[in-house]
């Protein structure tokens, strides 16, 4: 991943991980990589994963289980089936 200069690395995390949502890497209920595995894979350190991470929690984007991992919440794509949601 190539990041702009006047762009924070972790913002540039957030966008990427919003782009392979939209474009179906990452569907509704799926798991996304963890901290350790999106620092490795982006380049970039855990804390920066970490703090992207955090802001797609807040902003709904992304829900966690406890003990599961991190997944796609469903209002972000309206084309999944129902069937494909997690139960709680």
């Amino acid at each position: 991943m190539e990041f702009k200069p006047d762009e924070l690395r972790w913002q540039a995390v957030v966008n990427e991980i919003r782009r392979r949502i939209a474009d179906g890497v990452y569907q509704t209920g799926m798991p996304v990589p963890g901290e350790p595995r999106l620092a490795v894979e982006l380049g970039v350190s855990k804390g920066t994963a970490r703090r992207a991470l955090n802001a797609l929690l807040e902003d709904g984007t992304l829900y966690s289980v406890l003990g599961k991992g991190t997944f796609v919440s469903p209002s972000n794509d309206t084309s999944t089936s129902e069937e494909r949601k997690p139960s709680s």
